[in-house]
């Protein structure tokens, strides 16, 4: 069907409409105990056990009750045949230069899953192809490390969505198996020689290990003393002389330390840095580590020190810190230092040398996502991906000396950005604080108050929310609906003071964000409450959910996926202690207080008219316990005083790090873009 025809049927069939039948009813044990003075009622806390057969069997009936509240949604056959155009298309990975060959994984049009490829001599082969004896094909691979000399390439294979991975090695001229690392949460892995160094979580906390690639005794090498709430990153310099070790006190914590060791011999990891309570990041650029800090610089800055020497008393600055532009990340390649700016919330790119003399600047006409510059010190090549909401991806390979940049891949999906107004515009929040937001519509949309509206953000963790290219995004505003995205505090957009901004004590700011961005549209006369829906996942789902029952008047409808919803007991399941350091810990009788004031799970009233909500997760989520999804899936449909419906999809091989096939992309995501569509028309 043309495009032009698949939308106007996409236009012509959607109308509004709520479900007919009953939710099913989840019977309350409720559970109530003291926390710091305050009695707290939890009624679905039996739901928490995961493979208990009671809750597999109400999992089974919420899947049949969404199965039969979505099997008609108007028009999403034609979604689902729209967004297959946009999703089911050549991809490619940012590749892996070692020794004249790339490495990246690729996934042609038509096929399900991506494969592992390498090009040598301008001719591209499948090296490591997607999983094929997978009962549930929900297998996935991907690259973990590749050798300095391209011989050998360690690579993961993932099941459904679960952190959790085995990780292979593979000899790529031989074309044969050398052994593998078993089931486990990893965090850095480095081939040098036919030893592996890796860093492994365990139940004492993070380490890091080396054994023989094909098999035999672990030699823990690092990490001692190290509490289950630290994660430990592993990685080598392009020599395979020298191992970094990043420990982090949680994830986007405060603080985190930086250890070194020769690999060429015995000695132990020592400290570059230890003792300061700021972020730091190291690379390797020959002789030298240079290292991003927002040590006594909020909007960070580069120093440089001696691999020889690399203590803090001999750090030197060779960047200063831009208070007009924070720093998102440094990358050493080809001889250069790449330093990635954010602007106004625009990407930009200078290189320096390491006396910090600065050099050519990498510049994009639209607003959009930049990926990081990637490479290593020794190469001549450097690459990156870039994108924005209706321009597709294209990866760059940038020749460091002549300074010039070539393609190297372009997703050529059918969304012509000329169709499209892209809108940088800013709210007011409650405070005064000027908030980002990027939005996306057809040209020539009426601000007439009556367009569909999807909004969405993260706010937390120091992750900056950028304009990418997103199915959803285009699919919607074909379909003439408005999407935005709102760069919250809590993220990385300006730099460490706008973290912490929204972080532990002040995360009520996000949410006060959030809602300063949602009166904006309606005041605007983009859309109306009765119009305007919201969407969010991980961190973003606690946004979403903390919105609904904190101004439930304002939407009509709410997608939360794989959420965090009681904040009082997420520390206690998977890696919840990671977040401690972003939200603090209802253990904690001072945290307790800011987090019992927000957390959505204990703010819900009975009668309440809250918007239509689908909650989206899945049993291979080993990050964000689904449990939360579940609780507050029960809770919502016993309290809402609405004829919207509450709604559970619950995906038994689905997790928070994706790889799903292309057609269950295709399939869940026309539900959910139907059930946006379908309620805010």
């Amino acid at each position: 069907m043309p495009r032009k025809s698949l939308l106007l049927l996409l236009s012509a069939v959607f109308v509004a409409c709520s479900v007919s039948t009953p939710a099913p009813v989840t019977e309350p044990h409720p559970v109530t105990e003291t926390l710091h003075g305050v009695t707290v009622t939890d009624p679905y806390r039996w739901l928490e056990d995961q493979n208990s057969p009671e809750t597999r069997a109400w999992i089974d009936r919420q899947n049949a009750w969404t199965d039969t509240a979505l099997a008609h949604l108007p028009g999403r056959d034609a979604l689902a045949k729209r967004l297959e155009q946009l999703l089911a298309v050549d991809e490619s990975g940012l590749p892996t230069f070692r020794n004249n060959r790339y490495f990246f994984v690729r996934r042609r049009a038509g096929e399900e899953k991506f494969s592992i490829y390498v090009r040598a001599n301008g001719t591209d082969s499948v090296l490591i192809a997607a999983p094929a004896n997978d009962p549930k094909h929900v297998n996935n691979v991907g690259i973990s490390d590749v050798s300095p000399d391209g011989k050998i390439v360690a690579f993961y294979v993932r099941e459904g969505g679960a952190d959790e991975v085995r990780i292979h090695f593979y000899d790529v001229d031989a074309k044969r198996d050398l052994g593998e690392l078993p089931l486990a949460r990893y965090s850095g892995i480095a081939v040098i020689g036919d030893q592996v160094y890796f860093s492994r979580y365990t139940a004492e906390g993070p380490r890091v290990f080396r054994r023989p690639m094909a098999g035999g005794s672990e030699v823990k090498l690092f990490g001692d003393g190290y509490t289950p709430d630290k994660i430990i990153g592993l990685t080598a310099s392009d020599d395979a002389r020298y191992l970094l070790a990043h420990v982090s006190y949680g994830s986007a914590g405060k603080r985190n330390d930086i250890f070194i060791k020769d690999a060429s011999n015995d000695a132990p990891f020592h400290a570059v840095v230890d003792d300061l309570e700021a972020r730091t990041v190291a690379d390797f650029a020959g002789d030298s580590l240079v290292l991003q800090t927002n040590w006594n610089a909020p909007n960070h800055r580069v120093m440089i020190a001696p691999i020889a020497s690399p203590e803090r008393a001999n750090w030197r600055e060779i960047i200063p810190e831009n208070r007009s532009a924070a720093i998102q990340s440094i990358s050493a390649a080809g001889g250069k230092l790449f330093v990635r700016y954010l602007e106004n919330v625009q990407p930009r790119v200078v290189a320096y040398d390491l006396a910090g003399t600065r050099g050519e600047e990498i510049k994009f006409d639209v607003a959009g996502r930049l990926e990081d510059i990637v490479g290593t010190w020794h190469s001549p090549l450097a690459f990156y991906r870039f994108s924005s909401f209706a321009l597709p991806p294209t990866i760059y390979e940038y020749e460091v000396e002549t300074h010039s940049r070539n393609v190297l891949f372009q997703v050529t999906a059918p969304v012509n950005p000329d169709d499209f107004t892209v809108e940088q515009t800013f709210a007011v929040s409650k405070d005064g604080t000027h908030v980002p937001m990027f939005l996306l519509y057809k040209k020539g949309l009426p601000r007439n108050g009556q367009n569909p509206t999807y909004m969405t953000g993260y706010g937390g963790f120091n992750l900056s929310q950028l304009p990418g290219f997103s199915a959803r995004a285009v699919t919607l505003a074909e379909n003439g609906a408005v999407y935005a995205l709102v760069a919250l505090r809590g993220g990385g957009e300006f730099g460490e003071e706008w973290h912490r901004a929204g972080m532990q004590e002040k995360k009520q700011n996000v949410f006060d964000d959030f809602e300063a961005a949602s009166r904006f549209l309606i005041d605007r006369g983009y859309t109306s409450p009765q119009h305007l829906g919201i969407g969010g996942t991980s961190n973003g789902g606690l946004l979403v959910m903390a919105a609904a029952t904190q101004h439930p008047e304002l939407y009509k409808a709410v997608m939360c996926g794989y959420p965090l919803v009681d904040m009082l007991r997420y520390d206690q399941f998977l890696v919840g202690r990671f977040w401690v350091s972003e939200y603090g810990s209802a253990q904690d009788p001072n945290a307790f207080k800011w987090i019992y004031a927000y957390s959505p799970y204990q703010h819900v009233v009975k009668g309440t008219k809250y918007p239509a909500i689908l909650f989206v997760t899945g049993d291979a989520d080993t990050r964000v316990a689904p449990l939360h999804a579940r609780k507050m899936t029960a809770l919502m449909q016993a309290s809402t005083g609405s004829k919207n419906p509450v709604l559970l999809r619950y995906h038994v091989s689905g997790g928070h790090s994706g790889g799903e096939p292309v057609s269950e992309q295709v399939r869940n995501e026309s539900e959910i873009v139907g059930f946006l569509l379908q309620q805010l028309r």
